[in-house]
């Protein structure tokens, strides 16, 4: 049984060296302090290859893990293409299941 709990999927630039690199930090920061996230997970080390602009681009990101309730998902997709250095920030909502009830009741109620 579906739940009106979110989890997004937002990659940024890897590293904590320039301003570009300070993305992931700025972005979980933000979106937990606005209530637009109850919880942001930044997972370091990642390589990601895709096709921009016709060419296989290789590189270093961080995934964010971001967790939300429905309500807020055009808000926090707003927040984050605001503060995003890419053109086309990934962004993707999936949808949670099911879960542990007070987990899932957590994520609600610091997301008001």
């Amino acid at each position: 049984m579906a739940t009106d709990i979110r989890v997004v999927l937002v990659t940024v630039p890897a590293g904590e060296g320039d301003e570009k690199g300070k993305v992931g930090a700025l972005l979980a920061k933000t979106l937990v302090e606005e209530r637009l996230a109850a919880c942001v997970n930044r997972i370091p080390n990642l390589t990601s290859t895709y096709r921009w602009k016709e060419k296989v681009e290789v590189d270093a990101e961080e995934l964010l893990l971001i967790k939300t309730s429905a309500r807020h998902i055009d808000r926090l997709t707003a927040r984050v293409r605001e503060l995003h250095p890419n053109d086309l920030p990934e962004v993707i909502a999936l949808t949670v299941g099911g879960g542990l009830e007070e987990y899932l009741a957590w994520v609600r109620e610091s997301t008001v």
